[in-house]
C-alpha cells in the first residue's frame, strides 16, 4: 500500500505491520462473541466518567480544508487508542484533509473506543496513494463507536474514470477503488450518525467482523457513479442496517459468501442498483451465505429491488434461509429477481449451469410500481433447481401502458399465497 506521504516514520512501521496482518486468513468467519450492546440504548452518547477528549486540533490539525491532517489524526488515535483510562477522538467542525490510514488495536482503553467526527474528513484526491488499500482501515478492534454526524468526503469524482469493473467473468484480481469506511476484524461496532459523500469506491466496507450495527447514515452519490455499493458485507456475522438512506450508483447493500445472520430495517434506497445478495459462485470454497432479514425498507427508481444472483459455469455455494417482508417499491426496475445466469443472456445462455444452490427464501408483502414488464423473475440452477422460494401477497403493478406485470420461472416451483400481481408462473 502507498500510504500518506507526510506520515511519520514510526506510523509507517506501524502501517506496514498492519497491513501485513489484514492479508491472513480472510476467508474464515469470525466467531461472534457476546454483544455487549445488546440491551443498551446506543443512540444515546454519554461520556464515560474522566474520560478524555483527544481533539485532532491539539495534535496539530487545521479546519482549512487544505492542510494535511494525517499525521494529526494517527497521533490523536494512538493517544487515544493506547490510553489506559477511557479516551475518543474529536474531529470538530471544519474540513480536515487526510490521506489512506489505519485507525488500528487492539486497544488498552476499558471500554470501547470513540471516534467523535462532527465537521468534515476530506479525502486527498491523489489515486495513487491509495494502491491496494482503503482510505479510512477500522482494523482489529473489540468496541469502536464512529458516531458524531459528520461527513466522509471522499472526493471520488476524478477517480470514477479509472474504476475497474470487477463484476466480470474473468477470474484475474481486480483492484477495487478504495472504500471509504472499511471495517475488518472488528468485534462489535458501531457506525451512527454519520454521512459519507462521493467515495472513490465503497462508502462503507464491512468484512470479516462481528456485532456491527450501522444506523441513521446518509450514504451520498450520484447515480452514474461506478462500484460505489453503500453497505458492502463479506465474512461477517450479527449485522444490523436500520433507519438509513443511500443513494448511490451501485447496490445499496450487498453481501457476497460468509455473511451470516444480517438485519436490514428501514432503509430507504434510491438510485441505486438494490438490496443484492451476490454475485456467488465466482471463487472456489467460498462460504454460505444464511440468515438475511429486510424489513420495511423503500426502493425508489432502483435498477434493481430484492436480488440473488449467481454466476453460471463456475463454483459452489448456498445461500438460504432469506426473507424480504414489507417492502415498497417506486419505479423499480426487476423488483424481484432471483439471477443465476448472472451476466449471461437470459433464457438462450449456453454457459454450463450455476452451481449455488438458493434455499429457503420468501418474498413478503412486497407492493408497489415497477418499470419491467417482468416483476417477478426466478431464474434458477439447472443442476441445482431453487427450493422452497415463497411469494405471498405480491402487488406489482407495470408504470405506463395499462398492461399487467408479467412473471417468469425457471428451474423452480414457486409456493404462492395471497394476492399475486404479477399472476403465478403456469
Amino acid at each position: 500500500m502507498v500510504i500518506a506521504k507526510r506520515v511519520g516514520v514510526d506510523v509507517i512501521l506501524w502501517l506496514v505491520v498492519a497491513c501485513f496482518v489484514v492479508e491472513g486468513n480472510e476467508r474464515a468467519r469470525p466467531i461472534a462473541g457476546p454483544d455487549i450492546y445488546e440491551g443498551r440504548n446506543v443512540a444515546k452518547d454519554v461520556l464515560a466518567p474522566g474520560e478524555i477528549i483527544n481533539n485532532v486540533m491539539s495534535f496539530g490539525a487545521k479546519p482549512d480544508g487544505k492542510f494535511d491532517c494525517t499525521q494529526a489524526f494517527m497521533d490523536a488515535w494512538r493517544a487515544t487508542c493506547k490510553s489506559k483510562v477511557q479516551a475518543r477522538v474529536l474531529v470538530p467542525l471544519g474540513r480536515f484533509v487526510v490521506s489512506a490510514m489505519y485507525f488500528a488495536g487492539p486497544c488498552t482503553t476499558p471500554g470501547p473506543v470513540t471516534v467523535q467526527v462532527e465537521g468534515t474528513v476530506v479525502a486527498t484526491t491523489d489515486i495513487s496513494e491509495y494502491v491496494d488499500g482503503e482510505w479510512l482501515m477500522f482494523q482489529d478492534l473489540s468496541g469502536i463507536k464512529l458516531i458524531g454526524g459528520g461527513t466522509f468526503d471522499g472526493q471520488g469524482k476524478d477517480s470514477w474514470s479509472q474504476t475497474e469493473n470487477c463484476e466480470t467473468d474473468s477470474d484475474s484480481a481486480c483492484v477495487r477503488a478504495p472504500s471509504s469506511i472499511f471495517f475488518s476484524r472488528v468485534n462489535n461496532g458501531i457506525i451512527q450518525n454519520i454521512k459519507t459523500l462521493n467515495p472513490k469506491g465503497f462508502h462503507i466496507f464491512v468484512t470479516n467482523c462481528a456485532n456491527i450495527r450501522l444506523r441513521l447514515l446518509k450514504l451520498t452519490a450520484p447515480g452514474t457513479s461506478p462500484n460505489t455499493d453503500g453497505i458492502h458485507i463479506s465474512h461477517s456475522i450479527n449485522v444490523k442496517i436500520s433507519k438509513s438512506n443511500i443513494e448511490t450508483g451501485d447496490d445499496c447493500v450487498s453481501m457476497i459468501q460468509g455473511v451470516n445472520n444480517v438485519t436490514i430495517k428501514r432503509l430507504k434506497c434510491g438510485p441505486g442498483h438494490g438490496i443484492s445478495i451476490g454475485s456467488l459462485g465466482k471463487y472456489q470454497d467460498e462460504l454460505e451465505v444464511r440468515g438475511i432479514r429486510v424489513e420495511n425498507c423503500t426502493l425508489v427508481g432502483t435498477t434493481n429491488g430484492l436480488r440473488i444472483k449467481s454466476w453460471p459455469e463456475k463454483y459452489s455455494g448456498l445461500a438460504t434461509d432469506i426473507s424480504y417482508s414489507d417492502i415498497t417499491m417506486e419505479n423499480v426496475k426487476n423488483p424481484i429477481i432471483i439471477d443465476q445466469e448472472y451476466q449471461c443472456s437470459p433464457g438462450i445462455c449456453q454457459k454450463k449451469p450455476s452451481l449455488v444452490k438458493i434455499a429457503n427464501v420468501g418474498f413478503i408483502n412486497v407492493k408497489g410500481t415497477t418499470i419491467s414488464p417482468i416483476a417477478v423473475d426466478l431464474r434458477c440452477s439447472k443442476q441445482f433447481p431453487c427450493e422452497n422460494i415463497q411469494l405471498h401477497n405480491i402487488d406489482l403493478k407495470l408504470l405506463g401502458p395499462i398492461l399487467p406485470s408479467g412473471a417468469r420461472c425457471a428451474n423452480v416451483k414457486p409456493v404462492y399465497g395471497g394476492i399475486q400481481m404479477p399472476p403465478a408462473c403456469p
